[in-house]
């Protein structure tokens, strides 16, 4: 039966073996068979197959592998591939064994230890020289196949095989910009050469636009959207140990040229025609100028003409132009690929070849006196006809008005003395060039000059001394020299000289680091001895040197220290909290003194800002509080002695809270309140206390008290059996102070006394070792009601008297009598 049906179909009735072959089944289909013997009395039980069987093709071990390849040889490695068998067997593969054997050895001995199903594989591990034959085997569910046909035997070495190249591109490439462009060939060797590719001997880098691909076999380099910077010679190179090869190509990127390098020169100029010229560009394209296209263009008019455009020199005569017009010229550059941007001269104008000179260049002053000055100038270009005279003009040099020096022709030299100036007045002056055409432009104005004698070099100065001196430098002083040579002292020039030594040292490189009367020279060592001599500077020169008469030997001074107070150190500093405090005094002293600030006999406060200049010391703090008072005192101190002065510094703020306060007599009405004064006033008078009050049972507390000046009060107006609490605080002019609270509440209720002695106490019985007592209640309860009576009893004749009990009623039995 089918194994999704339930009924049985008989096969055959007539089988006397014990085996049957059954015909018609279904490939694919599953199936339940069972089996009954029959005899002569009839047909017994049914034996039936426990699992279903599936009808198929029979299922065997698969074919052999094919194919069974080499595919690369190292010293300790061997690859392999191989092809799957023709015939699997009627069972997917499901793994490859594969094997080898050492040449020399029987057996086989299996590679690979897990299970494999990819068809290449690498033998590592082996030993170099070794040679060895492989196979390789496929299984299925059944079991293994057969192997393959062993591989030849194969010896373990490296495989070397040179490099080969062969590439798809010629020698020269040529490239329009903004194409692209690719170098592609296939390359071979082993070991597996390493690729580079170079442009102009530098290593090629990959970018956006640049790609560079290399396979196994094949290499590319790839450029998008070429510019005429990828042009050079492109190398390509394979390397492996066993050598190289090298393939080259020239590319050669190629665009319209840039423009014609100007300016554009007018080598000369006619009323009816021009002669221009320029440079090539700098960069033609990657193709040789074919030619250049000359165009002209009245500034008067929007259109450009054309010249020529057949021209391959880099000048060109431009014809037909109007006289005393102005023109433009535009030069284009044309190759193979395209004409360039333009080259726009300046605007020139057509006139005739010769013209009135050229203006001179700046004249110079020389020889100056107190009525004449000497006036000397270039000649300049004659405008193509002769120079015949110069003018000579001059004028103060707040004036507007340039006056001739002379009215007589000054030719052919080319300098003149100016005669009649003013004496202490600026001159400047000018000159022009004349020839047949004309008048030419002036020169710039001269330099001003004063009119006046020359400046000599001024007398030395008089009386240098050393007025004062440190462990590295010396002060000097003198007075202006006698004589200033007619010229404005610029400064001085100090120098030094170590005594013993010939060289004079400069303390100051220039006269105007120095124009006063006094210098400090500085850098000098302690312990030396120097010389010095000062110079004074005009503009004619320096003087002959003046020496300080003695050598100073470079040391301190000592000067003891000496304090000069400011005002907010001379008195008492009083500060409102939160204000700043600035405490300041002028130091003297050489060597200038250490200097030190301390509050009482401890450091100042962190916050506390202090400043030492070279004059004097500041302390500084800010936001004060009342911490920040005592007393503050400065110390400087240099080997020359120590002077220390203080000052008390107040800050005035609220004051503390009162102190030891204390209740007392209390009533159901009233209590009486006393304390002491802050231990802190504030720095300011106590001007009241606050007194307040509160019910325990309530948040809020109530001011019974805000302007008493004694340190006591009577807090009336309780309520009987209430529990109070009290705080009170004290007043300045600052505000006021925090308040001291009493530690635990009082109860407003009137003191309790002891009552009065119990009345008539008698007896009423009497045993041998007891007595019964009696009494009545005393007079008064003390205020509360009685709780118990002590009874006590005296032997007769003894001082001491002993406690028996403590009874609540008006009896009692004594007993143990």
């Amino acid at each position: 039966r089918e194994s999704d049906h339930r009924a049985w179909t008989p096969v055959t009735y007539t089988v006397t073996r014990q085996n049957a072959t059954v015909q018609g089944l279904i490939q694919g289909k599953a199936y339940f068979f069972r089996i009954a013997a029959e005899n002569i009395i009839g047909m017994g039980p049914f034996t039936e197959t426990t699992k279903e069987i599936l009808i198929r093709e029979p299922i065997t071990v698969p074919d052999r592998p094919e194919d069974l390849e080499v595919k690369a040889v190292t010293k300790n490695s061997v690859t392999l591939t191989w092809n799957p068998p023709k015939y699997n067997g009627g069972s997917d593969i499901t793994m490859y064994v594969l094997e080898s054997r050492l040449i020399g050895k029987d057996k086989f001995h299996k590679v690979t230890k897990e299970k494999m199903l990819d068809r290449k594989f690498t033998v590592e591990g082996l030993k170099e020289g070794d040679t060895y034959e492989y196979r390789v085997s496929a299984c299925n569910i059944v079991g293994q196949g057969k192997p393959s046909f062993c591989t030849k035997p194969i010896t373990c070495k490296d495989e070397i095989a040179p490099p080969t190249l062969d590439l798809d591109f010629r020698d020269k490439l040529i490239v329009r910009v903004g194409e692209a462009f690719s170098l592609t060939g296939r390359y071979s060797g082993k070991p597996a050469p390493k690729v580079t590719w170079l442009k102009d001997d530098i290593v090629v880098k990959e970018d956006d636009r640049i790609k560079i691909k290399t396979t196994p076999t094949t290499l590319c380099l790839g450029i998008l959207k070429s510019v005429r910077e990828d042009t050079g010679r492109y190398c390509v190179t394979v390397e492996n140990s066993t050598g190289s090869r090298k393939g080259f190509c020239q590319v050669n990127v190629v665009d319209r040229p840039s423009p014609p390098v100007g300016p554009v020169i007018f080598d000369e100029v006619f009323k009816d025609h021009m002669v221009v010229s320029w440079k090539p560009p700098l960069d033609d394209g990657g193709s040789e100028i074919t030619n250049y296209i000359i165009e002209k263009k009245d500034t008067h008019k929007d259109l450009w003409m054309p010249v020529t455009s057949a021209t391959v020199k880099t000048t060109c005569k431009i014809p037909k132009l109007l006289e005393g017009r102005e023109y433009q010229i535009r030069i284009y550059a044309e190759n193979l690929y395209g004409i360039s941007d333009p080259l726009i001269s300046d605007e020139m104008k057509a006139k005739d070849r010769f013209r009135v000179p050229d203006a001179p260049e700046q004249p110079i002053i020389k020889d100056v006196t107190k009525d004449s000055a000497v006036v000397v100038w270039n000649k300049p270009y004659d405008g193509g006809k002769p120079i015949t005279n110069y003018i000579v003009e001059k004028k103060e040099t707040m004036a507007t008005r340039w006056v001739k020096a002379t009215k007589d022709p000054i030719f052919p030299g080319t300098k003149f003395k100016v005669p009649d100036l003013l004496e202490g007045c600026q001159y400047e002056f000018r000159v022009s060039a004349e020839n047949e055409i004309g008048v030419g432009d002036p020169s710039p104005p001269s330099k001003p000059i004063f009119a006046r004698d020359p400046i000599a070099k001024p007398s030395p100065p008089v009386n240098p001394e050393a007025v004062d001196k440190t462990k590295n430098s010396v002060d000097l002083s003198w007075q202006p020299p006698r004589h200033d040579g007619n010229g404005k002292i610029i400064g001085y020039l100090i120098e030094f000289q170590k005594v013993g030594d010939e060289e004079w040292k400069q303390a100051n490189l220039t006269a105007d680091s120095c124009p006063e009367t006094n210098y400090k020279v500085t850098g000098l060592t302690e312990g030396l001895t120097y010389k010095f001599r000062v110079k004074a500077v005009n503009a004619a020169g320096e003087s002959d040197p003046a020496h300080v008469p003695d050598p100073v030997e470079v040391k301190d001074r000592l000067e003891p220290p000496e304090l000069i107070l400011d005002a907010n150190m001379a008195r008492e500093q009083h500060v409102k909290a939160g204000d700043t405090l600035r405490l300041s005094a002028v130091i003297k002293g050489v060597p200038f003194p250490k200097v030190t600030w301390k509050k009482g006999d401890h450091e100042v406060s962190p916050k506390a800002d202090i400043e030492v200049t070279g004059v004097g010391s500041k302390l500084e703090i800010r936001n004060t509080v009342h911490e920040d008072g005592g007393m503050y005192s400065l110390t400087v101190e240099n080997p020359a002695g120590s002077k220390t002065v203080s000052v008390k510094v107040v800050v005035l703020d609220k004051p503390g809270p009162p102190r030891n306060l204390n209740i007392s007599d209390v009533r159901s009405d009233s209590c009486y309140l006393t304390w002491m004064e802050p231990e802190d006033d504030g720095g300011s008078v106590i001007t009241n206390y606050v007194v307040e009050r509160k019910d325990v049972a309530s948040a809020q507390w109530v001011a019974i008290s805000s302007s008493s000046k004694k340190r006591s009060h009577m807090a009336k107006y309780l309520m009987e059996g209430t529990q109070y609490l009290f705080r009170v605080a004290a007043e300045n002019q600052y505000g006021r102070g925090p308040y001291v609270e009493t530690l635990k509440p009082i109860k407003a209720i009137d003191p309790l006394h002891p009552p009065g002695p119990p009345k008539n106490l008698h007896h009423v019985d009497v045993d041998k070792t007891e007595v019964s007592l009696v009494w009545n209640r005393p007079d008064r309860d003390g205020g509360a009601e009685i709780t118990g009576y002590l009874v006590e009893y005296q032997e007769d004749g003894a001082d001491e008297w002993t406690k028996f009990q403590t009874v609540p009623m008006l009896d009692c039995v004594v007993t143990g009598l």
